[in-house]
């Protein structure tokens, strides 16, 4: 798809000596790696947000969507130990917590009835919650909460299942869930999937073929799910860069994928508390090389439990056309030290989207546009 770019913006291209870039853009050509690398190291960052910016109004238009969910962690007990994360425990530790599913129920029943139209159910590796388990929440939730779609597990979690606690072929898994009610895969546990980088964040945790394989296996049921990237910690541009690259070529194979959320990480109650926590700045150029990079993509979600309200609020108008949702109740990040709101109003949500310029729109879990929402 040709992208209709301003003059300006191409003569000053011309002066930051990326003019070819911005050549392919407007052509609708895909950049290449070396291109995302210019872009990222592009001094002018709003010259980048603009091109990001009128790539997603192309795509997308002058609106920006947003979700109503409520998060459900069901339990932080993990067998892993990555030392980016703050929300797993061992079994027995203080802090340590498992819910049952008749609670995880009761919580969805109050979400719908404050208007959520999605539950986004997420875990650590617990040794012990049988597979019934996770068959019978996604089942109890289907059956007496009709109306909700069910945003659940890792790939990281589909693979314990199948390994250790199932012990049957993951394919086997992912139809398991998909006959009682699971409507899609979270993105999470893609962390980078540089291989060296992996063993210095997550070591034990599952490679980059794992994960992308499991989403493959998923999408050729005619699932949908999404991607995403943890950026900021040990990791080079370059990166960054093979992730999308990885991402992208993965889409290519399946279409499966709903949208791309990149999240910045959060250093300070984890084993890497010594890092510095990326920056307004970081979070919008990786927002705009996303789109640009991401041809493929529908959508890029500002993902504000992360960046906070006030940079995604800047991001979509640097290539991000959806602020993710309400998002009641999210441990993860809180858990590692956000100093964001566990939770946002959607009148929030909408007056943030429109401070940014665009129409609000309430969606759903697969990025369908519902209603308009003006205030």
């Amino acid at each position: 798809m040709q992208c209709s770019i301003k003059g300006s913006l191409f003569d000053h291209s011309m002066r930051l000596g990326l003019a070819d870039v911005v050549e392919k853009i407007a052509e609708g050509q895909r950049l290449s790696s070396s291109d995302a690398l210019r872009l990222y190291e592009c001094p002018d960052i709003n010259f980048v947000g603009s091109l990001a910016e009128q790539v997603s109004r192309d795509k997308n238009g002058a609106v920006a969507t947003y979700i109503l969910n409520r998060y459900l962690n069901y339990s932080n007990v993990c067998i892993l130990s990555c030392q980016f994360c703050a929300f797993y425990r061992r079994e027995g530790q203080d802090g340590a917590f498992s819910y049952s599913i008749e609670e995880l129920v009761r919580e969805t029943t109050d979400a719908v009835e404050k208007g959520a139209t999605e539950v986004h159910c997420v875990g650590g590796l617990h040794p012990k919650l049988p597979y019934s388990y996770y068959l019978d929440l996604v089942r109890e939730i289907k059956e007496r909460v009709s109306q909700v779609m069910i945003k659940a597990f890792t790939a990281v979690e589909i693979r314990h299942l199948a390994k250790r606690i199932a012990k049957k072929p993951i394919i086997e898994v992912l139809e398991d869930l998909a006959s009682v009610g699971l409507d899609s895969l979270t993105g999470g546990g893609a962390e980078i999937f540089d291989p060296v980088i992996r063993r210095k964040i997550c070591a034990g945790k599952e490679t980059a073929d794992e994960w992308i394989e499991v989403h493959r296996l998923w999408h050729s049921l005619g699932k949908k799910s999404t991607a995403t990237m943890l950026f900021g910690h040990v990791e080079s541009l370059n990166h960054r860069i093979d992730h999308l690259s990885r991402l992208r070529d993965l889409q290519d194979e399946t279409k499966g994928f709903c949208a791309f959320i990149p999240f910045a990480f959060e250093p300070e109650n984890t084993k890497l508390g010594n890092i510095k926590k990326a920056t307004g700045i970081d979070f919008l150029k990786t927002i705009a090389v996303s789109r640009l990079f991401l041809d493929n993509f529908d959508h890029i979600t500002a993902y504000w439990i992360s960046s906070g309200m006030a940079i995604a609020e800047l991001a979509l108008n640097f290539g991000a056309d959806d602020l993710h949702g309400t998002i009641e109740k999210e441990k993860i990040f809180h858990m590692a030290g956000a100093k964001t709101p566990a939770g946002q109003t959607v009148t929030r949500l909408q007056k943030t989207i429109e401070n940014a310029g665009k129409i609000p729109i309430r969606r759903d879990t697969y990025y369908r546009k519902l209603d308009y929402c003006f205030l």
